[in-house]
């Protein structure tokens, strides 16, 4: 690459080159040369992809062979970007690899930059009529097959009928939807748990059912005879939920509104996060009474759907019971970025305008 072909960025100590612009667009730029900085380097988009890569994979064996690349080839590029930035993105380790401080930082920019990038290359090639519009879509694991399945459907059709290309990524969304906020999705089915009025202005919201936990409890417990259960004796129990990282909206919202009652509260992560019946053998087994809380799995929309027993080898001595006065809910909502293409906006305005809330529970995972 020519230096005509490059772009000189001031970084902290030192003079970075981008590749993509000539030297008369980057002349403008301040250059802050720091005492005894080296010749200017030219930070690449592969730097930035192969780093993300190697972050997700967590080594450079499965890294390499995710983007097939040699393994010394990936070790000197990461090197490389290292002495481009000026400090050291990764710890290695005998257990593997972490990243620093700054490597956090370095990775949430590169994944949105990327993300950024293929966006807008996309877009070219519609504009020119060189391809199909395409649309990033965010499910996150453990939604209730109630939402999920008629959700999933209806995209997958509409964009057939508007011939999008999808692209699933089943994958946590926080309360914010930052994700799709930093363009790393372009829509998203998730949990709010206060209005949609605290999503971010860029974002577009459609409510599309509110839901709430299944709760199991021993069946010596006193609340079973009544089919339910307060808040105030669920706190009484160990609460077996989570883990945070699969759903922190729902988990934040749900453990603040148990320390309510009780301030001293706190979840307990599932030892298997997606098999409830292992988890309620596990939780009937235990030495202390526990309760077990999915994620939201049921409609709760006042009406009082009958809670069949199950029989004794399929619940471990564990029963299901509502929680009075509904608490803990969380309203699914179908969410995506404000400055797409009309035609794609309305598209998702159609599905999520055609969901309604489940006739019948089905089967929860245990993530919130």
């Amino acid at each position: 690459m020519s230096k005509d072909a490059q772009l000189t960025l001031a970084m902290p100590g030192r003079l970075v080159q981008v590749a993509g612009m000539n030297r008369a667009q980057a002349d403008p730029v301040p250059q802050l040369a720091a005492a005894g900085a080296g010749a200017p380097q030219a930070l690449e988009l592969r730097h930035l992809r192969y780093f993300v890569a190697l972050a997700d994979a967590g080594n450079f064996t499965r890294a390499a062979e995710k983007i097939f690349i040699a393994q010394p080839t990936l070790s000197q590029q990461v090197r490389r970007l290292e002495e481009i930035v000026g400090t050291p993105l990764l710890q290695r380790r005998r257990e593997g690899l972490r990243l620093t401080p700054a490597g956090r930082v370095l990775l949430d920019g590169s994944r949105t930059v990327l993300a950024l990038v293929d966006q807008e290359v996309s877009r070219t090639r519609q504009a020119a009529g060189l391809g199909r519009p395409w649309l990033r879509v965010a499910m996150p694991p453990g939604l209730p097959e109630s939402l999920a399945v008629p959700a999933t459907a209806g995209l997958q059709g509409a964009a057939a009928a508007a011939a999008v290309d999808l692209a699933w990524q089943e994958t946590a969304l926080d309360a914010e939807f930052s994700l799709i906020s930093t363009r790393r999705a372009d829509a998203g089915l998730g949990w709010l748990t206060t209005g949609p009025e605290t999503v971010p202005a860029a974002l577009e919201v459609m409510t599309v059912g509110e839901f709430e936990p299944e709760v199991w409890i021993p069946s010596t417990h006193t609340a079973v005879r009544r089919g339910t259960i307060s808040l105030e004796e669920l706190a009484g129990l160990q609460v077996i939920h989570g883990p945070r990282r699969a759903q922190p909206g729902t988990y934040d919202a749900w453990l603040t509104a148990i320390q309510a009652v009780d301030p001293r509260f706190e979840f307990t992560d599932p030892p298997f996060r997606h098999s409830l019946a292992m988890t309620l053998a596990l939780a009937a087994a235990g030495d202390r009474p526990a309760a077990v809380l999915t994620g939201p799995a049921i409609a709760a929309n006042g009406q009082a759907w009958p809670i069949r027993r199950s029989r004794p080898a399929g619940t471990y001595g564990m029963v299901r019971v509502s929680l009075q006065h509904h608490p803990l809910t969380a309203s699914a909502a179908l969410v995506w970025s404000g400055d797409l293409p009309r035609p794609l906006q309305q598209m998702l305005f159609d599905t999520a305008d055609s969901l309604t809330e489940p006739a019948h529970p089905q089967p929860a995972d245990l993530v919130s």
